[in-house]
């Protein structure tokens, strides 16, 4: 009886090892993990088995460690392999689209079983839940256009950030731990999970890639032209066909579809400020839940065997682009799409149709299922630069703007600081005009339109002070976030709003004395004034405007209104 009770026990922990469900499964795909769940599933995955590892890489806003899974056939972890190429998963970074917490975990315990082969020259880490604030917070509502599952997270963090708003800002602790996590691995890949939310069409899964400008001439071109193919090959040979991400709604199908413009809030437009290829897979809402699941699994499978395929050449793609660019002197701040050129694919949907609406009583559009079609579109697929500008040889940026430097060092920005007092001349910035937001963003009133103005200054500079050099491999990043006109740089983001508000200032009645001495010494300013007033009648007759304009061109002006205070050093 003790022998069938030992050998009882030893079928059921087998089971349990090679069996190890989850709450998708175990629900017949209508529902998701929670949070815990997930955590606790690749815990227990974890302990059975020596090429997987779960560890703990930072805090997120909801007061949770944000979690990284590794997994490797040879039980090697230890990241930046030679040869080996990384390919980070991150998952429900809105965690009301969760089939990729569902797919990974799937995806990890077929890999660990050997259900499914993970090459030797492949590590595969997932983050489980990215946004754990959002997924701790569950409803059935939320996502208003979704089939399934049963419940989900919400959209916004314990913060109501997006937090695929959020890489390049960084203001939630799960950006902040996102970015030690990146540099930490240097992915080759980053695939990260969504759903889409907008037009109806007959695939199940579309495909965001990342600007192909960004990587580098090389790099991109390859990814364009060879790996973004294969993956729609192999998709479409495990009876998931693709077609790029579809971002529209309404819009006719005739115009084309654009590519997604990925600027670096976006994760696959922060990956490659650091040469790293992002994919967003975005499964569509009304597709049933476990084919979405599905599907998601398949596309992180068909990444997995494409990269073991092209190994060799994504490592040394990702080494060739890091040269050229510390070498690249060049840099395109924002692009607009070229409407010159187009590729052509198929594209299969379904045709609008119109009905009275029961809620409204009005005409509403549908997409009518009984009337699909497949036709050739135009693919707008290229990029152009819209704002170039020349790198320097260095920045220099005053120790007080220390939420900068905290950023330029999560991100691996290499610098030092001055030992001493120091004049050095740079090229100044000067905010001439700009414009914001007049309703937040994502908790920011963003600036946009800036036009400057520069010039060759002698600056005091003080010990402590920080000097960035542009020849590393964060050259990329540091020039994007530190220009002015960067749609997406750190002033774009009001880091440096301070320097927008005037800080002194007079009275009328006691300047009009000083400016009037003053105006005896200098004679150049007396000239410009007169000069004002002949060709300007209004400022001719306005006693307070010829006040002001004395006190902005003389040396009781604070220099530092309006002075953008990130210094370029050009030579």
């Amino acid at each position: 009886m003790k022998n069938v009770q030992i050998w009882l026990v030893l079928v059921f922990y087998t089971a349990n090892v090679y069996c190890q469900q989850s709450k998708f499964e175990t629900s017949k795909g209508n529902e998701t993990a929670t949070y815990f769940e997930a955590i606790n599933w690749y815990k227990k995955l974890a302990t059975t088995h020596k090429n997987i590892i779960v560890l703990q890489k930072g805090l997120t806003d909801a007061g949770y460690p944000l979690h990284v899974v590794l997994l490797s056939a040879n039980a090697n972890f230890l990241p930046q392999q030679k040869n080996k190429v990384t390919i980070l998963i991150n998952n429900g970074i809105h965690p009301g689209e969760p089939d990729g917490i569902d797919a990974s975990m799937l995806f990890a315990r077929d890999i660990v079983t050997k259900k499914i082969t993970l090459p030797t020259n492949i590590m595969v880490a997932i983050i489980p839940v990215y946004n754990i604030g959002g997924c701790l917070n569950r409803n059935a509502y939320s996502r208003v256009n979704q089939n399934g599952p049963i419940e989900y997270g919400f959209r916004g963090n314990a913060q109501n950030l997006d937090l695929n708003r959020d890489f390049i800002k960084s203001d939630s602790r799960e950006a902040q731990s996102f970015a030690k996590i990146f540099h930490w691995l240097q992915p080759h890949i980053l695939i990260d999970n969504h759903v889409s939310d907008g037009a109806d069409y007959q695939y199940t899964i579309t495909m965001l890639t990342t600007q192909y400008n960004k990587l580098g001439n090389e790099m991109g071109q390859w990814l364009k032209e060879k790996f973004e193919p294969s993956l729609y090959k192999s998709m479409q040979q495990k009876k998931w066909e693709m077609t790029p991400y579809v971002n529209f709604e309404t819009d006719n199908i005739e115009t084309g579809l654009h590519m997604f413009y990925d600027p670096p809030r976006y994760s696959s437009g922060y990956a490659a400020l650091f040469n790293t290829i992002g994919f967003v897979p975005e499964t569509h809402m009304l597709k049933p839940y476990k084919d979405r699941v599905a599907a998601t699994y398949a596309f992180m499978q068909t990444m997995m065997e494409q990269a073991n395929i092209y190994a060799t050449t994504i490592v040394q793609q990702r080494i060739t682009a890091q040269q050229q660019l510390i070498q690249q002197a060049t840099f395109a701040l924002t692009w607009k799409i070229d409407t010159t050129t187009h590729t052509t694919i198929p594209f299969k949907g379904y045709n609008q149709a119109f009905k009275t609406s029961d809620a409204t009583g009005l005409q509403q559009m549908y997409y009518n299922h009984q009337m699909p079609f497949e036709k050739p579109v135009k693919f707008y697929n290229t990029y152009i630069p819209a704002n170039n500008i020349t790198a320097p040889l260095a920045y220099i940026i005053p120790q007080g703007w220390y939420s900068v430097i905290q950023l330029m060092q999560l991100n691996g920005v290499q610098y030092y600081q001055l030992k001493k007092d120091t004049i050095i001349t740079v090229e100044t910035y000067k905010i001439e005009s700009y414009k914001s937001y007049s309703t937040p963003y994502e908790k920011h009133h963003k600036n946009y339109a800036v036009q400057t103005s520069t010039q060759l200054q002698p600056i005091q500079f003080l010990k402590g002070d920080y000097y960035i050099a542009t020849n590393q491999l964060a050259k990329r990043y540091i020039v994007e976030t530190l220009e002015p006109t960067g749609e997406d740089g750190f002033f774009a983001w009001n880091f440096f709003d301070a320097i927008l508000q005037q800080k002194e200032g007079y009275s009328d009645y006691r300047w009009d004395e000083v400016a009037a001495a003053y105006l005896k010494k200098d004679t150049a300013l007396q000239q410009q004034l007169l000069l004002k007033k002949q060709t300007d009648t209004t400022f001719a007759n306005n006693a307070a405007a010829q006040l002001a304009y004395i006190y902005q061109h003389s040396p009781y002006y604070e220099p530092v209104y309006l002075r953008y205070p990130v210094f370029r050093l050009i030579k």
